[in-house]
């Protein structure tokens, strides 16, 4: 395949052929190198022609199975899903839909046959097809009319009732067409109060993709603070409309700008929490579409930056009655958690370093992989000191190296936050690592780096957001955050043990994050 560019004599003599070759369902990287012409344009130039924002231009897809194969629910708070899902009409054509891995996980988890299951983002229509292979009735909808339009294709085949028995399931249940609809996720008004039984939702990712062309309501083409204003409308909406007791569950991840990351997944979290919804469940979802060797891995070394792989589900509930904050400890003080200088162990040689924001590290030497990736990219050999918290007794004596000459990387690390902390214990650990950082931050060499490792807790049935909860408390402007890292271990015999009786997923995530010294 040559790269050289073929010359049209018009814009439009040159958008006709690229709409021909993707007719004929040519990738977008041989019509690039042959036109001459970027992802983004042909993208553009797809949107503008369809009305929706498509990577195929083919006929509607054949039914060949409508469930997926040797399927089981997922268990922990990390869901990875290496192949995307292509039963029913499923397909990866719509930019930016989600996997249907993820609405059958959280249909079956949190909703049964018959009960009413709402998108307000409906996309191509991943949501409404699962709602309708697993018997439950939905109502989805997009601000895009040509999105509809490609929805009700999906949703338009037949299934026999003699194919709809789930394992679970000791009876075949009712098929319910989805009823999709042209409207706006900010106003749920056709809809009563405590009408809805659970909410599926994909929203847009404040101005990366760009669903329509400029279609009026659309939320892609909003910057973030205004897209994050306007998603409060659907936040408050959303806990309008759904029943007490029951969930809301919203796929979002976070965005770059100059080479840091702008966390949007926990500001979007924050916008629900104020609308009153409890954090049930903070689920990772791994994206195993990143690039990591060879170019890739070179500039990622050598500009010290990661791949975005990760996005974050949060499963939110609309509480039943108001939930006591520990009450029981309301005598207890903050001196729980003691700050620790400690050495890290440490793997001695690395074949290569992670170069993702995902890093799944064997059960084996998982921490000291881990402390080696860290202490390896970001101190470049010019010094680290390594502070744990642990929980404090009488004996502890150790203290914070005052003396220590300036580094360029200070790792802030907190092991007891897997051995069930209480409210009280948290509030005063995010306390003293603010002190920590806001007293050792002028040893650190300018450029140079505070890593800090932590984890969700689960309190009261509810999760505390530990590393969203971290990044809202530091606000030192001389920090910027540069990376949020989430570690997990490979799968191991653990993974087959049942999370607290079903209610609640195992949290098997921490998070790492990357705060870089500014000049």
């Amino acid at each position: 395949m040559t790269s050289q560019k073929v010359t049209s004599k018009t814009e439009k003599e040159l958008q006709e052929k690229i709409l021909q070759e993707k007719a004929r369902g040519i990738p977008d990287l041989e019509i690039g190198q042959k036109y001459g012409v970027t992802f983004r344009y042909i993208e553009r130039l797809i949107t503008k022609s369809q009305g929706v924002n498509i990577s195929a231009l083919r006929g509607h897809k054949k039914v060949k199975t409508l469930y997926p194969k040797d399927f089981k629910e997922e268990e922990t708070t990390v869901w990875s899903f290496k192949q995307r899902g292509k039963w029913a009409t499923h397909s990866g054509e719509y930019r930016g839909n989600w996997s249907p891995y993820i609405p059958r996980n959280l249909i079956l988890k949190y909703s049964k046959p018959g009960e009413l299951v709402l998108d307000y983002f409906c996309g191509a229509g991943t949501t409404a097809v699962e709602c309708k292979l697993l018997g439950r009735r939905c109502i989805a909808f997009d601000i895009n009319d040509k999105a509809i339009e490609l929805a009700q294709a999906n949703v338009s085949f037949n299934v026999d009732s003699r194919q709809t028995i789930l394992i679970s399931e000791k009876s075949h249940y009712q098929i319910h067409e989805p009823e999709l609809l042209v409207g706006d996720a900010r106003d749920l008004s056709f809809l009563d109060n405590s009408s809805v039984d659970l909410i599926c939702a994909h929203p847009p990712y404040a101005n990366i993709i760009h669903y329509t062309d400029s279609k009026e309501g659309d939320l892609s083409f909003l910057g973030m603070d205004e897209f994050l204003k306007e998603m409060s409308k659907v936040a408050k909406e959303s806990f309008r409309v759904l029943k007490p007791g029951r969930q809301c569950a919203i796929l979002i991840g976070d965005m770059r700008r100059k080479k840091h990351v702008i966390p949007l997944g926990f500001k979007l979290i924050n916008v629900y929490l104020d609308a009153g919804f409890k954090l049930k469940e903070l689920v990772i979802k791994r994206q195993h579409n990143c690039k990591t060797t060879g170019f890739w891995y070179a500039n990622s070394v050598k500009y010290n930056f990661l791949l975005l792989a990760h996005e974050y589900l949060p499963i939110f509930e609309k509480h039943e009655r108001i939930v006591p904050l520990g009450v029981e400890e309301s005598g207890a003080d903050y001196s729980l958690v003691a700050p620790t200088l400690e050495k890290p162990y440490l793997k001695r040689k690395l074949d290569e370093l992670e170069t993702t924001t995902v890093w799944v590290l064997p059960v084996k030497d998982f921490e000291a992989r881990l402390n080696k990736n860290v202490i390896d990219r970001y101190s470049n050999g010019d010094g680290y000191s390594t502070i744990t918290f642990l929980p404090h007794s009488e004996d502890d004596t150790s203290a914070i190296d005052r003396s220590a000459k300036r580094r360029r990387l200070l790792f802030i690390k907190s092991p007891f936050l897997a051995n069930n902390p209480s409210r009280v214990d948290i509030e005063g650990y995010l306390r003293k690592v603010n002190e920590v950082i806001a007293r050792e931050v002028h040893s650190i060499t300018d450029g140079g780096f505070i890593a800090i490792q932590t984890q969700d807790v689960r309190i009261d049935g509810y999760i505390e957001p530990l590393a969203k909860r971290m990044i809202d408390a530091i606000t030192s402007g001389s920090l910027w955050l540069k990376e949020i890292v989430v570690v997990a271990q490979e799968k191991s015999k653990l993974d087959n043990v049942d999370s607290d009786n079903g209610e609640y997923l195992r949290i098997t995530h921490q998070y790492l994050l990357i705060y870089k010294k500014v000049y």
